[in-house]
């Protein structure tokens, strides 16, 4: 049976994520985030790709990147075989360690931008390794909250907030929701056919959402989640927020 094709960004731009296999190990030791964290700097320079944030777990790996010369395709074939070359000459192994193709997803809008970036640096927040995000020392965390130097091509980010802005953003209570390594259920329709729904109700990507418009909007949000489209493929492709969308389904 062929592959699904994956979701094209229209921005280039993408959420990405590696898994081990089985859920297996990826990191066990700083040398291995190390490792990991130079291929990245050096197929930036060899793909021509901008990295713009980037968290190491233990046992997966989440990248926000913005493909230019090469596809996304042949970026992560080549730092998959790289890297596995690498690991399995230092711990005398043979075999695979991701777990199938990378995942990923397409990313849009700004809202939703932003959304994904500061859903990766609270990773390891939210399972609880550490209190702040810059306390991490494998993840882009430091480079734009401490001004540390590393690999981060942070200029897209940093135009859409500033040095204030971006640590209260970073560290405001919220409800994003990305993909992660629990995600195991399947879209109800590609983005194809829900960005078809949601011109056809709303004739818009951006619609409005001011407050003296919300019933209209709620009205519309049911009808299109009703034909298909996942609560988040709608925040993602609109830019609601997901708030927005359960306080309308309630």
């Amino acid at each position: 049976m062929p592959r699904k094709a994956r979701a094209k960004s229209e921005q280039q731009i993408y959420h990405v994520m590696l898994r081990g296999i089985n859920r297996q190990q990826i990191f066990y030791d700083e040398e291995d985030y190390r490792y990991f964290e130079g291929l990245l700097n050096r197929y930036k320079k060899d793909c021509g790709f901008l990295l713009l944030a980037y968290c190491l777990m233990g046992n997966h790996v989440h990248l926000l990147i913005m493909e230019r010369e090469e596809p996304i395709d042949n970026i992560f074939r080549h730092i998959g075989s790289a890297f596995v070359y690498w690991y399995n000459i230092k711990y005398d192994r043979v075999g695979h360690l991701f777990q199938d193709r990378y995942k990923s997803e397409p990313v849009d809008n700004e809202q939703y931008l932003l959304t994904v970036f500061r859903y990766i640096l609270n990773n390891p927040v939210k399972a609880q390794i550490c209190r702040k995000a810059e306390d991490y020392p494998y993840s882009s965390a430091r480079e734009y909250l401490m001004g540390a130097t590393g690999i981060t091509d942070q200029d897209m980010i940093k135009n859409l907030l500033d040095d204030y802005n971006m640590r209260e953003f970073i560290c405001a209570e919220n409800d994003d929701e990305c993909l992660d390594v629990e995600e195991h259920a399947k879209r109800r329709c590609t983005d194809e056919t829900a960005k078809q729904i949601i011109m056809s109700e709303l004739g818009t990507f951006t619609p409005n959402i001011d407050k003296k418009n919300r019933d209209t909007l709620h009205e519309s949000i049911c009808k299109m989640i009703g034909k298909g489209i996942s609560i988040r493929q709608l925040s993602r492709l609109t830019g609601i927020s997901k708030k927005i969308i359960e306080n309308a389904l309630k």
